[in-house]
């Protein structure tokens, strides 16, 4: 873990801030002989977990809150800027479509298993005013104009919404008031950074108010392409909501809701970052193949830098992603006095559309991938709550959830993809340019309706014992439909040698799968309350994420058919045991919440190779039979002294494959001559390579053994560390904010490859400026504040070269932002 730099930061403010203060103090005439100023406490910190509003050292579960004042401090805008915040929340995205998120290592860890697969849904829910979002990939819009965010850790579904095995992101937006307001603010840094935010509330009747938000990012591009010589991984975002609230009645009200975000810019890719060693030959491994090119026609090959924080690429096809994410929902609540109705209609909406180069290269691999894309969603949700304080309380409700996403998937391949990617073993002498052009063209349809009951109710034995008992049932019907054509390349002849090299590429099949089923899960609760500032608890939950439907293409049997046995995926199950302390120290000044927790997951939904439904040895989505997590949480806030409010967030999480005989093999283990293309664990006399692969799996040569090894995308430590200061001068108010995140290594892929390895790192932000009078302010900020270097995300090179692309960090970025309210 690296706070030093953070440290450097809080001990400087402090002490230059505490200079000024006692300077504005004497100018005043204040003796600070005589006294000094009076702490106040911390405000409580309300949340919605459990459907009521509460304080949150009350709700016996482990919760992360980051206000909206937090996040405008912080100018966090989306989900991957709020892990920097929650150390348990992880956040992955290699596009904004490829977007894994996972709250204590599970939910959706590598981004080949239900992120990029339609018909997989994540292990963690995402959540906006009480909606559920269907597809991960509308996390990777900003959200504007937030009231809060809560990260629920651990299985949800016995209160709300759409069942989760691993947690929930709960995002509340600030609702219209009756009195007027309005704010906003300009911002302008490096790399041509600029965001503007605005919102304005107030009354339109006596019974209506409105409310209106936006927000636009756009900066220059990170990485800079020397084929184009244009800058890329740009942004150019907006997002924009309106509301209207009407309260006909003291008991009633009725909230609507619309929403767009939108993203359009010259993303998303991948630089050079390392090279992986195989057991391939030389020549058919990265150096090898692009020394080779020439022979072929190509000029040879190597990489405009191989340092990755130089931030070059020269990717040769065309580089975009135009996307958008919206819909409406109708909250109504209504207070019936002993109890309280609660409604939610939504419909939502998400399209997509991407040119991307997959072979992030010079070298004309493939030259187009697109998978456009339109989902549609339409939930409602119908609860009934108790009101009052006695000593039983309950929440029950039904839920309907409706999705539904077509997609086009198109691949095509370029002049270089038969040297690159077409075994010269099992198709030797191949023309240098077969595949040029080679394409596959598809159509893809998944649907999906679930249906729900649950309920939880909660009964005080004692004015310090409450036990709670949730249940839940949910059954889903899942239906998917997919096909592809294949057309393109140099003329072949059926059942040639050159046509089987281009079908090795892509060969067109087509099929379609359903899945339906229920199942029963919950949680119990024991919590008792030591004294008036603690309180302790206990809790079991099962957790249960339905099966899915593999929409992505698959495996083939001995026919060449799709091999339908693999098209859908088990439901996932697992249970959790937690304990957890909540705490109020120091009069109030400060809280400390702990949380230690095991988490056994069954039938756990990963990649799997095996032959024992295929023709052949195929990596394909699956169960594995268990994944285990087990580790504990720290968060902290406290007021030090008047004007100064710390958070700190320490999260360890250890998690492993605990059965997982059937792996992918990793990149430094794979060689065509062995069966199934993975070194075993006892090389047969006729391989050439003798040494013995220690995971290599003895009853299915091909397959590795991943037991034991740790969860890909879980680092054992994470913390962050932040504080605000506020320090009157003047008339106003000096500002200061500085928060800062760290986690330690972790391996990104799921084979745990030497060469998937991602560093530990730690990164700050900061601002600094003055308030005037409550109405303006002016900060200057640094997002990474020390430049660090980092990566944030890898990928492998299709066709196994060894190539390995990382995407870095984005550069320091200082600039200016003013702030006004009405």
């Amino acid at each position: 873990m690296h706070w030093t730099p953070l440290f450097v930061v809080v001990i400087a403010s402090v002490a230059a801030s505490v200079a000024v203060a006692q300077e504005s103090a004497a100018s005043l005439g204040i003796d600070d002989k005589k006294g000094e100023v009076a702490a106040t406490t911390l405000d409580k910190v309300a949340v919605t977990a459990r459907q009521r509003e509460e304080d949150l050292q009350q709700v016996p579960m482990a919760v992360s809150v980051v206000s909206g004042k937090w996040l405008d401090r912080s100018d966090t805008v989306n989900t991957q800027q709020l892990s920097l915040l929650v150390p348990s929340l992880y956040y992955n995205s290699a596009n904004p479509r490829n977007t894994a998120y996972t709250i204590r290592g599970l939910g959706s860890n590598t981004l080949s298993v239900s992120a990029a697969n339609d018909g997989i849904e994540p292990g963690v829910g995402f959540y906006v005013d009480g909606v559920y979002h269907g597809r991960p990939a509308t996390a990777a819009f900003d959200f504007t104009d937030i009231e809060r965010v809560e990260v629920l850790r651990g299985p949800q579904g016995t209160l709300f919404g759409k069942n989760t095995t691993a947690g929930a992101i709960n995002i509340t937006s600030r609702a219209p008031v009756f009195v007027p307001e309005a704010s906003g603010e300009i911002s302008a840094g490096q790399n041509g950074f600029f965001q503007a935010k605005a919102n304005v509330s107030g009354p339109l009747s006596d019974s209506i108010a409105g409310r209106l938000s936006a927000q636009i990012t756009e900066r220059d591009g990170v990485l800079h392409n020397v084929t184009t010589g244009k800058d890329v991984n740009d942004l150019n975002n907006y997002a924009l909501r309106g509301q209207l609230l009407f309260d006909p009645i003291d008991n009633l009200s009725v909230r609507l809701i619309a929403d767009v975000s939108n993203l359009d810019s010259d993303c998303c890719t991948q630089n050079y970052l390392r090279v992986g060693k195989s057991l391939r030959s030389a020549a058919r491994q990265f150096e090898g193949l692009s020394a080779g090119l020439p022979a072929h026609g190509f000029p040879a090959y190597s990489p405009p830098s191989r340092n990755v924080y130089d931030r070059l690429t020269d990717i040769d096809a065309p580089l975009h992603v135009n996307t958008q994410d919206g819909g409406a929902s109708l909250n109504v609540d209504w207070d019936l006095g002993a109890t309280t109705l609660t409604s939610i209609t939504a419909w939502r909406y998400w399209k997509w559309d991407v040119a991307n180069d997959r072979d992030y290269t010079g070298i004309p691999i493939q030259t187009v991938q697109r998978i456009p894309s339109r989902q549609d969603q339409y939930s409602q949700e119908v609860r009934i709550a108790s009101n009052g304080d006695g000593p039983f309380s309950y929440v029950g409700g039904l839920y309907f959830f409706n999705q539904e996403i077509n997609g086009k998937p198109i691949s095509i391949y370029g002049p270089a993809a038969a040297y690159w990617l077409i075994s010269t073993t099992n198709f030797p002498n191949m023309p240098d340019k077969l595949a040029g052009g080679y394409g596959q063209f598809g159509d893809s349809h998944f649907k999906i309706s679930s249906y729900a009951a649950f309920g939880e109710a909660n009964y005080r034995f004692t004015d310090r014992l409450t036990a709670t008992l949730g249940l839940r049932y949910t059954y889903e019907d899942k239906n998917g439909a997919y096909s592809t054509t294949v057309s393109g390349g140099l003329a072949t002849t059926p059942g040639t040698p050159a046509d089987n090299a281009k079908l090795s590429l892509f060969r067109p099949q087509s099929y379609t799968a359903a899945d339906n089923g229920g199942n029963v899960s919950g949680r119990s609760n024991l919590s008792y309350q030591f004294a008036d500032n603690m309180m302790g608890y206990v809790s079991y939950a099962r957790g249960y994420k339905s099966g899915g439907l593999n929409m992505s293409g698959l495996p083939l049997d001995a026919s060449n058919n799709p091999a339908l046995a693999t098209a859908v995926i088990k439901d996932e199950t697992n249970t959790t045991w937690e304990a957890g302390l909540k705490s109020a120290w120091w009069d109030g000044r400060a809280t400390l919440n702990l949380a230690a927790y095991r988490t056994v997951v069954d039938n756990y939904q990963a990649n799997v190779t095996s032959s024992i439904e295929t023709a052949a040895l195929r990596t394909y989505p699956a169960n594995i039979p268990e994944v285990q997590v087990k580790g504990f949480e720290a968060d902290l806030a406290a007021r030090l002294f008047e004007g100064f409010t710390l958070h700190a967030s320490l999260a360890y999480a250890n998690g492993k494959y605990t059965d997982y005989p059937l792996g992918p093999c990793p990149l430094e283990w794979q060689n065509p001559n062995a069966v199934g293309g993975c070194q075993p664990l006892n090389p047969p006399a006729n391989l050439a390579n003798k040494t013995s692969n220690p995971r290599g799996n003895p009853n299915v040569p091909g397959a590795y053994v991943l037991t034991g090894l740790p969860l890909a995308g879980l680092s054992k430590w994470a913390g962050s560390l932040g504080f605000d200061y506020e320090v009157p001068l003047g008339g106003g108010a000096l500002v200061i904010h500085a928060d800062s995140s760290s986690r330690s290594g972790y391996n990104s892929d799921t084979t745990n490859s030497l060469y998937t390895k991602i560093a530990g790192y730690a990164v700050t932000n900061a601002s600094v400026g003055y308030r005037f009078n409550d109405r303006w302010e002016v900060d200057v900020f640094a997002r990474n504040l020390f430049d660090r270097n980092y990566i944030t995300a890898l990928t492998i090179q299709t066709g196994n070269s060894g190539l390995i692309l990382g995407q870095p960090s984005d550069p320091r970025l200082i600039g200016v932002t003013v702030r006004a309210k009405l």
